[in-house]
């Protein structure tokens, strides 16, 4: 059989030819709520700069002054020659900030869970992940030498179904995203704990898009829930709220010093860039200085939530375990089909606004999404703007 054969994709083709190929537009600006886009002005809708800190000014001077004083690379990793003085002081207030003893930073997020899975979860253990975790969370685990079990997306009674299989002689890790990706949902972390206490199970939550969305001044979903002592290892990314590149996790100083010295990713990379970590060391103060950057992201994600709703565009309501709901900047618009989700995104994008394609196996048979996402830094004119063009382009799409 010929080794390239499957890399004809029909779909793939078929959207090239009718002109509505989705991936790799190109930006000719910063990331902002507007942007510059393949030479138009775009709306961006399709972001992960919650904070709206890529454009902070004082973020983009410390990544400046850190390319003049460290130059533009470590040239190594973090084991060797590539610890800087500053790594050091980001991971220490990385983990007061999110109160834990620890943290270890890595060269990306996805990076991250690949290190922490592979290291935790040894050959008799077992990891037991929701199924919607991100993908980097399932290359972890099977990167790692454990078994791996998935119950179905934020349902209890599964993941308890699924602790019942586990020999009682074997370590268990349950992995979670706190504020899941595509459907901007936060996991049930009370039941979570409680389960995992149960069955002397430690407990994961990948904070990637929890940090600066939750919490007290956004310090993420464990504190969001006053659940921080109940849970083991915390990990988060640099590339969202923190306007850079990286990911870290916080977690005791046991367990840091064990990943510290047995992460194979950990280990054999390089470490964050000069820049890089000085932007987000940045970005992390200007948070604790500006928590109500916090508070605005969750009234525009309100605003535009609501917005959607009086116009009759449905919407993917996010879960939240608890009575009153949380608003994540993380809002699915639902197209159902993939063709048609194409044809939308590429009206909407040609009219100046820019979102997300997702499809299966991101979403269910007919449940794809336009993803949108939200800024701290997007107005309330920007995002009526908006909502004109969705209501439109939607109701010529119905």
């Amino acid at each position: 059989m010929d080794l390239f054969a499957k890399m004809d994709i029909p779909l793939l083709e078929q959207v090239r030819e009718a002109n509505i190929y989705p991936y790799f537009h190109e930006l000719q600006s910063r990331q902002g709520p507007e942007v510059i886009m393949e030479g138009k002005r775009r709306i961006m809708l399709g972001s992960n700069n919650y904070l709206g800190l890529t454009t902070n000014e004082r973020v983009i001077e410390a990544g400046i002054k850190a390319l003049e004083k460290y130059g533009t690379g470590c040239s190594g990793s973090r084991f060797l020659n590539g610890t800087l003085d500053m790594h050091v002081q980001l991971e220490e207030e990385l983990a007061e900030f999110v109160g834990m003893e620890a943290a270890v930073t890595f060269s990306t997020g996805f990076q991250s869970n690949l290190g922490i899975i592979s290291a935790v979860v040894g050959r008799n253990d077992y990891v037991i992940c929701d199924r919607e975790n991100h993908a980097s969370i399932y290359d972890g685990c099977r990167l790692s030498y454990g078994k791996m079990l998935r119950y179905r997306h934020n349902d209890m009674q599964d993941l308890e179904r699924q602790l019942q299989k586990v020999p009682d002689t074997a370590g268990i890790l349950i992995v979670t995203d706190g504020v899941f990706s595509m459907g901007g949902d936060i996991a049930n972390l009370p039941e979570i704990v409680r389960l995992a206490k149960q069955y002397g199970a430690k407990v994961m939550v990948d904070d990637a898009h929890g940090l600066g969305v939750l919490g007290n001044g956004g310090r993420g979903t464990a504190d969001y829930f006053g659940l921080t002592d109940e849970v083991d290892i915390i990990m988060g990314t640099f590339s969202k709220s923190l306007a850079s590149l990286g990911g870290y996790m916080a977690t005791s100083k046991r367990v840091a010093d064990y990943v510290r010295h047995t992460s194979r990713p950990f280990i054999f990379s390089a470490s964050i860039p000069p820049a890089n970590c000085a932007s987000a060391l940045e970005a992390l103060h200007v948070l604790k200085e500006a928590p109500e950057l916090v508070t605005r992201l969750a009234d525009l994600s309100t605003y535009m939530r609501d917005g959607l709703t009086k116009r009759g565009i449905s919407i993917r309501e996010s879960q939240t375990p608890l009575p009153t709901p949380c608003a994540t900047p993380i809002i699915p618009i639902y197209t159902y089909e993939p063709m048609e989700t194409f044809h939308t995104a590429k009206r909407l994008y040609d009219e100046g606004v820019y979102v997300n394609n997702v499809l299966p196996p991101a979403t269910p048979e007919h449940e794809c999404l336009l993803r949108t996402s939200y800024m701290a830094t997007h107005t309330t004119a920007l995002l009526d703007e908006a909502l004109d063009i969705l209501e439109r382009v939607l109701a010529e799409n119905a």
